[in-house]
């Protein structure tokens, strides 16, 4: 899969399919629409083209609404949509200035200027140009002047991304990973930095990696405490600041995630806290990616540490046996 980071660095190519989306999770919702643009692409020896935004949309329009929650960063879905089989990936940097193209103005600068649009496969529900006017019936009307078809994303497959992403979103909130798994096709994943914390975990015998995650507008899962998966790098090049190219892990562990306020040590924050088996690397300030493989209960307040390091010990055993 071919990346850019803006329009400018596309070549139009020809027989060009072409679908339009935030795709936030790459779950199995979007995944059935995915299949559908590259069965279009081989009717007419085409390549298919995805084309989506960084910053999301509702961060520009409403940038004093603070409710929005991703499922993917834009490292996460990319790696996402890179095994998916898509040839080329567009990350349009979001603005004003581009929300604000009338729907004339998007599909002939965009769609078919810089993208050479032979095929648009798209959802009967698609909204997009200035206050959001554009829709099917703008993309249908302008078919025939530009030279391009549209294949309409049936309402049913479209409801299954509504309820995809919808199930994934609840299903997180509440710890319930493997529901969450199910939906997604895969295990729901933090990324971000391993920082410095208080170590307080080195003194009861489980010493704890800090992660301070990249996106902060990252869903964050229930609080309580998982069996994971880790992928250690030494980094993964930041989307926005530079060509993004995932290297390989330098470790692979199971281990522990806490996500909690630590409150039997009258925590006040929110920490993210993981605890590798079997692993004595030295990895701050090194990139993690946290995949997230069952949930084992909530976090809970002891009346001692010894308490806390007992059911911790307890947790780890059960982890333990179900990775092996």
């Amino acid at each position: 899969m071919k990346i850019y980071r803006s329009l400018e660095d596309f070549t139009p190519v020809e027989n060009a399919v072409v679908t339009i989306g935030t795709f936030d999770g790459v779950h199995i919702g979007h995944q059935k629409i995915l299949v559908h643009l590259k069965e279009a692409a081989q009717k007419i020896n085409g390549e298919t083209i995805l084309l989506t935004f960084f910053p999301h949309p509702r961060l520009i329009i409403n940038p004093d609404d603070d409710s929005l929650r991703l499922i993917n960063d834009i490292e996460e879905k990319v790696s996402q949509l890179s095994k998916v089989g898509i040839d080329h990936l567009i990350i349009i940097p979001f603005s004003r200035d581009f929300s604000n193209q009338t729907p004339e103005e998007y599909i002939s600068n965009v769609l078919v200027g810089k993208l050479g649009t032979k095929k648009i496969v798209i959802g009967y529900d698609h909204h997009f140009g200035k206050d959001r006017k554009g829709s099917l019936g703008d993309l249908e009307q302008f078919a025939s002047i530009f030279d391009y078809s549209v294949d309409e994303i049936p309402e049913q497959d479209i409801n299954d991304i509504a309820v995809s992403s919808t199930r994934v979103r609840e299903a997180l909130i509440k710890g319930d990973i493997k529901t969450a798994n199910l939906y997604l096709g895969y295990p729901f994943e933090l990324t971000g930095t391993v920082i410095r914390g208080d170590q307080i975990g080195r003194t009861i015998g489980f010493p704890t990696a800090n992660l301070q995650v990249h996106e902060p507008h990252k869903l964050i899962p229930a609080y309580g405490i998982y069996a994971v998966e880790v992928y250690i790098y030494n980094h993964i090049q930041n989307i926005t600041t530079g060509e993004y190219k995932e290297e390989n892990p330098v470790s692979i562990a199971k281990g522990m995630g806490y996500i909690g306020t630590r409150p039997t040590v009258d925590g006040m924050n929110r920490a993210i806290e993981i605890s590798l088996f079997d692993f004595d690397q030295d990895i701050y300030g090194k990139t993690l990616r946290v995949k997230f493989l069952h949930f084992i209960r909530h976090d809970e307040r002891f009346d001692s540490l010894e308490e806390m390091k007992a059911q911790i010990k307890a947790d780890e055993i059960e982890i333990r046996n179900l990775i092996a």
